[in-house]
């Protein structure tokens, strides 16, 4: 049915390394390794796995119920336990200390809930290791947002020119009509035509 469909996905046990699945780490140095979990109706006996590349078992931990912290099964030295289970997230992430260009690769954070008839669920983070962080040139990227911001306050001046000059022809083509009124009166005038002085002028005596 679907209506059950949907409660079995709102029950299911999720395991998330955050937004993304990639972590550089410099040579010698310490790297966290994040992991959470989240399932809607609690967990009891909850066993949690981090895997090195899939096969190699570098920290074991199992948690009671969310009023316990995670106690230790079993770990690789270097591998330090950093969450906590009893705040607000299921925090299960680990520091790798001292990394070696061979710690580079896949580290699975694996989740059983045996509340959730054993639902099992994992996520993966990939390790890489260099030398030394190299600093991103942002040279290209200022001269593209400065060449960019340029032409926009061209366009801008020439739009803003544009009305300016819009407006001064139509001011002058305003001024032209009323001339050709004006000088249009002065033709009929002159001319005698209908409306004229000429038609009010008294006629001459005999």
């Amino acid at each position: 049915l679907p209506g059950l469909h949907v409660v079995a996905i709102a029950f299911a046990l999720e395991v998330s390394v955050g937004k993304t699945n990639t972590v550089m780490a410099l040579n010698n140095s310490d790297v966290l390794l994040p992991c959470t979990f989240t399932t809607c109706i609690g967990f009891q006996d909850l066993v949690f796995t981090w895997y090195f590349n899939s096969t190699e078992l570098i920290y074991h931990g199992k948690i009671k119920s969310k009023a316990s912290e995670p106690f230790l099964v079993g770990r690789n030295p270097r591998v330090e336990f950093v969450g906590s289970t009893t705040g607000k997230d299921n925090n299960i992430s680990i520091v790798l200390k001292n990394v070696e260009f061979s710690d580079a690769g896949k580290y699975t954070c694996h989740v059983k809930n045996p509340k959730e008839k054993n639902a099992q669920h994992n996520a993966t983070i990939f390790l890489t290791v260099v030398q030394k962080m190299v600093e991103t040139d942002n040279t290209v990227t200022l001269i593209i947002v400065g060449v960019v911001g340029g032409l926009i306050g061209l366009l801008i001046l020439f739009m803003l020119i544009k009305r300016v000059v819009l407006f001064i022809i139509k001011k002058t083509q305003d001024g032209k009509k009323e001339c050709l009124v004006s000088s249009s009166g002065n033709d009929n005038t002159e001319n005698g035509l209908a409306g004229s002085k000429a038609e009010q002028k008294a006629p001459p005596k005999a």
